[in-house]
């Protein structure tokens, strides 16, 4: 990706998500990785989102267990859409970190 913006989001250890999904192997589920993409692009590229952005296309790569941080990459390679990263940062990760997810959001249709 070019242009590339990136910013980190911590999710606490004890995040409730965690406990219940799943029993003994707790991970962090897409839903919950998504809100965390979504809620800091609102905040950080709303111009490229419009009021009602959706999900266009969105794949899942690896766990985020709890202790591990997100690095979240985004570029808008075009008008009305925005590609983005998520890069786990974890024990045992490399030093640039482990593709976690990846996917496009594009502004929605005004209702």
């Amino acid at each position: 990706m070019t242009d590339m913006r990136s910013s980190r989001v911590d999710v606490p250890r004890e995040h409730p998500a965690f406990p219940g999904h799943f029993p003994g192997q707790p991970l962090l589920p897409g839903v919950v990785l998504l809100g965390e993409v979504l809620e800091l692009l609102l905040r950080e590229a709303p111009e490229a989102l419009g009021a009602q952005p959706r999900i266009s296309a969105v794949k899942f790569l690896a766990p985020v267990r709890p202790g591990a941080s997100l690095e979240i990459r985004w570029s808008v390679p075009g008008e009305q859409r925005l590609r983005f990263e998520v890069w786990r940062h974890a024990q045992g990760d490399p030093p640039q970190g482990q593709l976690a997810a990846s996917g496009q959001l594009e502004q929605g249709e005004a209702q």
